[in-house]
């Protein structure tokens, strides 16, 4: 059973910073791309950023310049370093692994449960 903790979440003032981690954990035989998704009230799940793998990153454009994506492999996590926050950036924000759990098994998508990251004006 794989599962995705995130942690790091929570409350700043605008132009403040927050971490956020996710580490994945149980059967993982190799892992793929890492990201961060976010929803806020009433829209849709948007992109944030991706790493792949190899450490290749993609951001949005709204938080380029402002975000930064790493990935620990050894410790099946991965972190968004945010700065200079906004409170258009209020939101839920998800961690995504693609992975492969077993040998013989396909890769597969597996989400986080969740942080709320609020930012106040």
């Amino acid at each position: 059973q794989v599962q995705l903790v995130e942690s790091g979440g929570g409350l700043v003032q605008a132009g403040g910073s927050l971490r956020l981690s996710c580490a994945a954990s149980g059967s993982i035989f190799s892992m793929n791309a890492m990201g961060w998704y976010r929803q806020a009230p009433g829209k849709q799940r948007e992109l944030v950023a991706t790493i792949t793998s190899g450490s290749y990153t993609n951001y949005a454009d709204s938080v380029k310049g402002r975000f930064t994506i790493a990935r620990d492999n050894a410790k099946k996590t991965v972190y968004l370093q945010m700065n200079s926050l906004k409170p258009e950036d209020t939101a839920v924000y998800y961690c995504n692994a693609n992975l492969r759990p077993s040998v013989g098994w396909s890769n597969r998508d597996y989400w986080g449960q969740g942080t709320q990251v609020t930012v106040s004006s």
